[in-house]
Protein backbone atom coordinates (compact mmCIF):
# COMPACT_ATOMS: atom_id res chain seq x y z
CA UNK A 1 0.00 0.00 0.00
CA UNK A 2 1.00 3.81 -0.79
CA UNK A 3 0.34 5.15 2.49
CA UNK A 4 2.80 6.38 5.50
CA UNK A 5 1.84 4.38 8.44
CA UNK A 6 4.07 6.82 10.47
CA UNK A 7 2.63 10.19 9.17
CA UNK A 8 -0.71 8.84 9.43
CA UNK A 9 -0.53 7.97 13.41
CA UNK A 10 0.59 11.23 14.22
CA UNK A 11 -1.50 13.45 12.98
CA UNK A 12 -3.44 14.24 16.14
CA UNK A 13 -1.15 15.91 17.70
CA UNK A 14 -3.63 18.96 17.35
CA UNK A 15 -6.05 17.34 19.36
CA UNK A 16 -3.96 16.36 22.06
CA UNK A 17 -2.15 19.80 22.37
CA UNK A 18 -5.49 20.77 24.13
CA UNK A 19 -6.23 21.94 27.66
CA UNK A 20 -8.60 20.29 29.52
CA UNK A 21 -11.10 23.34 29.10
CA UNK A 22 -10.32 23.40 25.93
CA UNK A 23 -10.93 19.75 24.99
CA UNK A 24 -14.31 20.16 26.87
CA UNK A 25 -15.36 23.25 25.01
CA UNK A 26 -14.82 21.06 21.46
CA UNK A 27 -16.85 18.35 23.19
CA UNK A 28 -19.50 20.49 23.58
CA UNK A 29 -19.80 21.99 20.12
CA UNK A 30 -19.23 18.30 18.11
CA UNK A 31 -22.68 16.92 20.33
CA UNK A 32 -24.83 20.13 20.74
CA UNK A 33 -23.71 22.32 17.43
CA UNK A 34 -23.88 26.11 18.56
CA UNK A 35 -22.73 26.90 22.18
CA UNK A 36 -22.81 30.39 23.96
CA UNK A 37 -19.97 31.93 25.43
CA UNK A 38 -22.56 33.04 28.29
CA UNK A 39 -23.48 29.44 29.03
CA UNK A 40 -19.81 27.96 28.77
CA UNK A 41 -19.05 31.05 31.33
CA UNK A 42 -21.46 29.68 33.80
CA UNK A 43 -20.51 26.20 33.44
CA UNK A 44 -16.43 26.75 33.67
CA UNK A 45 -17.18 29.30 36.64
CA UNK A 46 -14.79 31.62 34.27
CA UNK A 47 -15.05 34.65 33.01
CA UNK A 48 -16.52 35.11 29.30
CA UNK A 49 -12.94 36.90 28.05
CA UNK A 50 -11.78 33.46 29.18
CA UNK A 51 -13.78 31.12 27.46
CA UNK A 52 -13.69 33.13 24.55
CA UNK A 53 -9.86 32.87 24.65
CA UNK A 54 -10.26 29.09 24.33
CA UNK A 55 -12.18 29.45 21.54
CA UNK A 56 -10.09 31.64 19.33
CA UNK A 57 -7.39 29.02 20.02
CA UNK A 58 -9.47 26.07 19.17
CA UNK A 59 -10.53 27.91 15.99
CA UNK A 60 -7.08 29.17 14.90
CA UNK A 61 -6.53 24.83 14.85
CA UNK A 62 -9.34 25.03 12.79
CA UNK A 63 -10.94 22.81 14.93
CA UNK A 64 -14.47 24.72 15.13
CA UNK A 65 -15.48 28.18 13.79
CA UNK A 66 -16.43 31.70 15.81
CA UNK A 67 -19.52 32.75 15.87
CA UNK A 68 -20.77 36.31 17.41
CA UNK A 69 -21.48 34.88 21.17
CA UNK A 70 -20.30 31.46 20.73
CA UNK A 71 -18.89 28.70 18.30
CA UNK A 72 -19.74 26.28 16.17
CA UNK A 73 -18.68 22.85 14.10
CA UNK A 74 -16.55 23.79 11.20
CA UNK A 75 -17.09 23.07 7.98
CA UNK A 76 -17.34 19.72 5.98
CA UNK A 77 -13.56 19.79 4.87
CA UNK A 78 -12.67 20.55 8.29
CA UNK A 79 -14.84 17.83 10.08
CA UNK A 80 -13.56 14.88 7.65
CA UNK A 81 -9.69 16.03 8.39
CA UNK A 82 -10.43 16.07 12.41
CA UNK A 83 -12.95 14.06 12.46
CA UNK A 84 -11.31 10.91 14.26
CA UNK A 85 -8.99 12.82 16.50
CA UNK A 86 -11.74 15.03 17.59
CA UNK A 87 -14.58 12.39 18.23
CA UNK A 88 -12.01 10.58 20.37
CA UNK A 89 -12.75 12.65 22.44
CA UNK A 90 -16.28 13.01 22.66
CA UNK A 91 -17.97 11.12 25.71
CA UNK A 92 -14.88 8.81 26.21
CA UNK A 93 -16.14 7.33 29.53
CA UNK A 94 -18.92 5.85 27.62
CA UNK A 95 -17.46 4.85 24.70
CA UNK A 96 -14.53 2.54 26.95
CA UNK A 97 -17.87 1.09 28.83
CA UNK A 98 -19.22 -0.10 26.13
CA UNK A 99 -15.63 -1.38 24.66
CA UNK A 100 -15.49 -3.22 27.74
CA UNK A 101 -19.16 -4.64 27.56
CA UNK A 102 -18.51 -6.15 24.12
CA UNK A 103 -15.23 -7.60 24.45
CA UNK A 104 -16.73 -9.29 27.39
CA UNK A 105 -19.18 -10.75 25.52
CA UNK A 106 -17.03 -12.45 22.88
CA UNK A 107 -15.76 -15.83 23.90
CA UNK A 108 -12.38 -17.04 23.94
CA UNK A 109 -10.87 -18.37 20.18
CA UNK A 110 -13.50 -16.43 18.30
CA UNK A 111 -13.49 -14.97 14.90
CA UNK A 112 -14.70 -11.25 15.01
CA UNK A 113 -15.15 -8.54 12.55
CA UNK A 114 -14.20 -5.35 13.90
CA UNK A 115 -15.78 -2.44 12.01
CA UNK A 116 -14.02 1.22 11.99
CA UNK A 117 -14.87 4.14 14.62
CA UNK A 118 -13.35 5.25 18.60
CA UNK A 119 -16.20 3.10 20.15
CA UNK A 120 -14.75 -0.12 18.04
CA UNK A 121 -11.18 1.33 18.84
CA UNK A 122 -12.31 0.77 23.03
CA UNK A 123 -13.44 -2.40 22.11
CA UNK A 124 -10.39 -4.05 20.77
CA UNK A 125 -8.00 -2.36 23.06
CA UNK A 126 -9.55 -4.61 25.94
CA UNK A 127 -9.65 -7.66 23.09
CA UNK A 128 -5.87 -7.24 22.51
CA UNK A 129 -5.25 -7.94 26.27
CA UNK A 130 -6.79 -11.67 25.49
CA UNK A 131 -5.04 -14.47 23.28
CA UNK A 132 -6.23 -16.59 20.47
CA UNK A 133 -8.41 -14.63 18.43
CA UNK A 134 -8.74 -14.24 14.63
CA UNK A 135 -9.70 -10.77 13.91
CA UNK A 136 -10.65 -9.21 10.29
CA UNK A 137 -11.02 -5.85 10.54
CA UNK A 138 -10.59 -2.85 7.86
CA UNK A 139 -9.01 -0.12 9.88
CA UNK A 140 -6.09 0.29 10.11
CA UNK A 141 -5.77 2.27 13.90
CA UNK A 142 -7.74 -1.09 15.16
CA UNK A 143 -5.33 -3.26 13.41
CA UNK A 144 -2.06 -1.49 15.37
CA UNK A 145 -3.83 -1.98 18.65
CA UNK A 146 -3.42 -5.57 17.92
CA UNK A 147 0.11 -7.92 19.35
CA UNK A 148 0.15 -10.04 15.92
CA UNK A 149 2.21 -13.09 18.15
CA UNK A 150 -0.95 -13.19 20.87
CA UNK A 151 -3.85 -12.94 17.92
CA UNK A 152 -4.11 -13.60 14.35
CA UNK A 153 -4.95 -9.88 12.69
CA UNK A 154 -5.93 -10.03 9.39
CA UNK A 155 -6.39 -6.12 7.05
CA UNK A 156 -8.46 -6.68 4.65
CA UNK A 157 -6.94 -4.10 2.25
CA UNK A 158 -8.89 -1.32 0.23
CA UNK A 159 -9.11 2.25 -0.25
CA UNK A 160 -8.13 4.17 2.33
CA UNK A 161 -10.96 6.56 3.19
CA UNK A 162 -9.62 8.97 5.36
CA UNK A 163 -7.78 9.92 8.40
CA UNK A 164 -9.79 7.29 10.54
CA UNK A 165 -7.71 4.58 9.16
CA UNK A 166 -11.14 2.84 7.19
CA UNK A 167 -10.41 0.99 4.17
CA UNK A 168 -12.98 0.50 1.77
CA UNK A 169 -13.48 -0.46 -1.62
CA UNK A 170 -14.89 -3.82 -4.08
CA UNK A 171 -11.63 -5.68 -3.06
CA UNK A 172 -12.92 -5.53 0.67
CA UNK A 173 -16.61 -6.45 -0.05
CA UNK A 174 -15.35 -9.25 -2.06
CA UNK A 175 -13.16 -10.46 0.49
CA UNK A 176 -15.66 -10.31 3.44
CA UNK A 177 -18.17 -12.60 1.05
CA UNK A 178 -15.82 -15.01 0.96
CA UNK A 179 -15.34 -15.30 4.93
CA UNK A 180 -17.14 -16.86 7.73
CA UNK A 181 -17.07 -15.27 11.02
CA UNK A 182 -18.47 -15.49 14.57
CA UNK A 183 -19.23 -12.15 14.92
CA UNK A 184 -18.83 -8.85 13.50
CA UNK A 185 -19.17 -5.59 15.80
CA UNK A 186 -20.27 -3.03 14.02
CA UNK A 187 -20.46 0.51 14.85
CA UNK A 188 -22.90 3.41 13.42
CA UNK A 189 -23.43 7.25 13.88
CA UNK A 190 -27.13 7.39 14.51
CA UNK A 191 -30.05 5.13 15.18
CA UNK A 192 -33.39 7.27 14.32
CA UNK A 193 -36.55 6.85 15.59
CA UNK A 194 -37.62 4.48 13.39
CA UNK A 195 -34.98 2.27 14.60
CA UNK A 196 -32.74 2.58 11.76
CA UNK A 197 -29.06 2.06 12.16
CA UNK A 198 -27.48 4.67 10.00
CA UNK A 199 -24.17 6.29 9.08
CA UNK A 200 -23.04 9.23 6.65
CA UNK A 201 -20.32 7.58 4.92
CA UNK A 202 -21.95 5.22 2.01
CA UNK A 203 -18.59 3.62 1.23
CA UNK A 204 -18.30 1.87 4.65
CA UNK A 205 -21.91 1.53 4.82
CA UNK A 206 -21.27 -0.85 2.04
CA UNK A 207 -18.32 -2.64 4.00
CA UNK A 208 -20.56 -2.40 7.35
CA UNK A 209 -23.17 -4.42 5.22
CA UNK A 210 -20.86 -7.34 3.77
CA UNK A 211 -19.09 -8.13 7.11
CA UNK A 212 -23.07 -8.51 8.96
CA UNK A 213 -23.69 -10.98 5.59
CA UNK A 214 -20.58 -12.69 6.97
CA UNK A 215 -20.93 -12.98 10.37
CA UNK A 216 -23.09 -15.64 12.60
CA UNK A 217 -24.07 -12.82 14.69
CA UNK A 218 -23.99 -9.05 14.54
CA UNK A 219 -23.97 -6.69 17.74
CA UNK A 220 -23.77 -2.73 17.53
CA UNK A 221 -21.74 -0.95 19.62
CA UNK A 222 -22.76 2.45 20.19
CA UNK A 223 -23.70 4.96 23.18
CA UNK A 224 -26.98 6.29 23.96
CA UNK A 225 -26.36 9.27 22.82
CA UNK A 226 -26.05 8.07 19.31
CA UNK A 227 -30.06 6.68 19.53
CA UNK A 228 -32.69 9.89 18.41
CA UNK A 229 -30.30 10.81 15.70
CA UNK A 230 -30.51 10.10 11.93
CA UNK A 231 -27.93 10.14 9.43
CA UNK A 232 -27.54 9.92 5.35
CA UNK A 233 -28.46 6.24 4.71
CA UNK A 234 -29.24 3.37 6.62
CA UNK A 235 -26.76 0.45 7.55
CA UNK A 236 -29.72 -2.28 8.93
CA UNK A 237 -32.52 -1.89 11.33
CA UNK A 238 -31.98 -2.62 14.50
CA UNK A 239 -33.62 -5.65 14.73
CA UNK A 240 -30.80 -6.99 12.50
CA UNK A 241 -28.55 -7.05 15.21
CA UNK A 242 -28.34 -9.73 17.65
CA UNK A 243 -27.43 -7.51 20.29
CA UNK A 244 -26.75 -3.96 21.16
CA UNK A 245 -24.51 -3.04 23.13
CA UNK A 246 -24.12 0.58 25.43
CA UNK A 247 -22.79 2.21 28.46
CA UNK A 248 -26.23 1.65 30.06
CA UNK A 249 -26.46 -2.17 31.62
CA UNK A 250 -30.06 -3.31 30.37
CA UNK A 251 -31.75 -6.23 32.33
Amino acid sequence: MGYNLHNFMTNTQTIENLSPRQAVVLSRVLVSGFVTIEALAEEFGVSAQTVRRDIITLAEKGLLQRFHGGAGPVGPAEAARLDHAAKREVAKPEKQLVGARAAASIPDGASVFLDVGTTIECCAARLAQRVGFRIFTTSIRTALLFDPEANEVNVIGGRLSGKDGSLTGEEVILRLCDLQIDVALIACSAVDDADRVMDFNTSKIAVKKAAMNAASASYLLCTTSKFGRTALSTIAPISRFQSVITEVETS
